[in-house]
């Protein structure tokens, strides 16, 4: 990836700001950095007067049972993203095929070059189905399209990402998409044979209208900081937006989940799971599918590490009084 993430300690955004195409964060990298510098404000109550040792980490949502709440986030364009050392059709297979072996999802992405799509879809239907592809809110005739590819592979979850509205590569390759209005989303949801998933929501409101809509989950992101600079991190609004809609919807988040400890602090904070995304990217081009399920196996260790320190037992019952609060 050399000339196109600088593979930090910490993948923080600080020395990619501004590289887009690449890894980076849009303009100044500032949604990006606050990602990770919103979470790691997040800080966790040890207790070990407890007799939780043996945390369950297992859920179901979406209609899969899986085994730990994390999710591979969708990233595509390894050629222009990520240096182009792996074709794309294996970095995907590679990411969803190791998350189905561990009892997970990868989430495969969408874009101009028609490689991306086919090659998603086409890991998808290896995977029996086992993934969420993630389409952009193109106009109806390319839109649908893809959903009945995506559909034919064997999805059974359809994401579409709206925070993609604006996005940099896709206008730098003459195919800009925009915003979707509530009142179309819903007419889009009625007319897909599937679960659907909203990516890109950033306030409470834009969540009912989701829920309103019939979407089966959201997804709280800011598309990793590279669509509008000057985007608070997703930590800092996760707790509203699970106000109003927890328990209506599955919750996922992504942004600057690092650790299994941020695993945790995203929960807490209200989601049911988190998707990763480009430490998911960094493991696959570094190690193929045996570098995604060693990061797996090592963001499950801390997972369960953590949960034992702070007396969960399980990733479905995490209780917020896990955070700390100075004002308490």
């Amino acid at each position: 990836m050399e000339g196109f993430c600088s593979v930090c300690p910490v993948c923080d955004g600080r020395r990619c700001a501004g590289e887009v195409p690449g890894m980076g964060g849009l303009a100044t990298g500032s949604s990006f950095q606050d990602n990770v510098r919103a979470l790691s404000e997040v800080k966790l109550n040890m207790r070990c007067l407890h007799d939780t040792s043996e945390p369950d980490l297992n859920l179901s949502l979406l209609g899969f049972d899986m085994s730990i709440p994390v999710l591979a986030a969708p990233i595509g364009g390894v050629s222009f993203n990520m240096g182009g050392a792996m074709a794309e059709e294996d970095y995907i297979l590679a990411k969803l095929s190791a998350c189905a072996d561990e009892g997970t999802l990868g989430s495969t992405g969408d874009g101009v070059p028609e490689f991306i799509h086919e090659s998603g879809f086409a890991a998808i239907k290896a995977v029996d189905g086992s993934g969420i592809p993630f389409i952009k809110p193109w106009e109806d005739e390319e839109l649908f399209s893809k959903i009945d590819k995506a559909l034919a592979a064997g999805a059974s979850v359809i994401g579409m990402d709206v925070d993609a509205a604006g996005l940099v590569t896709l206008r730098k390759m003459g195919r800009p998409v925009f915003p979707k209005p509530a009142v179309r989303l819903a007419e889009i949801i009625e007319r897909i044979p599937a679960k659907f998933v909203v990516k890109g929501i950033m306030t409470s409101d834009e969540a009912k209208m989701c829920v309103d809509a019939g979407a089966s989950g959201i997804v709280v992101s800011n598309h990793g900081g590279r669509v509008l600079d000057g985007v608070p991190g997703t930590a800092r609004v996760l707790r509203d937006v699970a106000a109003a809609v927890r328990g209506q919807i599955d919750l996922f988040v992504d942004g600057g989940v690092r650790s299994g400890g941020d695993v945790l602090r995203m929960l807490a904070l209200g989601a049911d799971a988190v998707m990763i995304g480009r430490p998911f990217s960094v493991a696959v081009i570094g190690g193929g599918k045996e570098g995604a399920a060693t990061y797996l196996a090592q963001i499950r260790q801390e997972l369960v590490q953590s949960m034992v320190l702070t007396g969960t037992k399980s990733v479905q019952a995490v209780d917020p009084s896990i955070l700390y609060n100075p004002g308490s």
